[in-house]
């Protein structure tokens, strides 16, 4: 039998990855017991809405892939076709948060725009091994169930 990892490489078009990616991503938050809300369009900044504590947020789902030896990592800009374009744009304004699923570790990260980093956003689970650990963007900092419970604090 195929693990989700494997699974997701052999979806070989971008968008099946990334419309899996929204499902589990409100999958997880449908389980938490919040409502989440989908544009009706696909040409939004931002791919689902949720309501957290009385307060609207815009997510903006990405899926991540594996990078250097303990690490995953995403992509912080969208981009969208445009007529005969691409539209390559940072989600600051955009969107509050990145829903990050990660398919190598089956983990699902939550991520306010405002930390993460321009262009892509490492993400560390396993310590390196010459041992450094300031700046570097922790995997339980950001893990989705913690940080759902930060938003759900008035």
């Amino acid at each position: 039998m195929l693990d989700r990892s494997t699974r997701y490489e052999n979806l070989e078009e971008p968008q099946k990855r990334g419309q899996a990616t929204e499902a589990i991503v409100r999958a997880a938050f449908a389980v938490c017991d919040v409502p989440v809300l989908v544009p009706a369009a696909d040409d939004e900044p931002y791919d689902l809405v949720v309501e957290v504590g009385g307060r609207f947020h815009r997510i903006q789902c990405k899926t991540a892939y594996r990078k250097t030896a303990g690490t995953v990592a995403f992509e912080t800009v969208c981009t969208r076709q445009r007529r005969e374009r691409y539209d390559r744009r940072g989600a600051d304004g955009r969107a509050e948060y990145f829903a990050v699923y990660d398919p190598i570790n089956d983990n699902r990260y939550l991520i306010p725009v405002s930390d993460a980093a321009s262009g892509t956003m490492e993400i560390r689970f396993r310590a390196p091994k010459n041992g450094q650990r300031d700046g570097l963007n922790w995997a339980e900092e950001y893990l989705f169930d913690e940080r759902l419970e930060d938003l759900r604090r008035p």
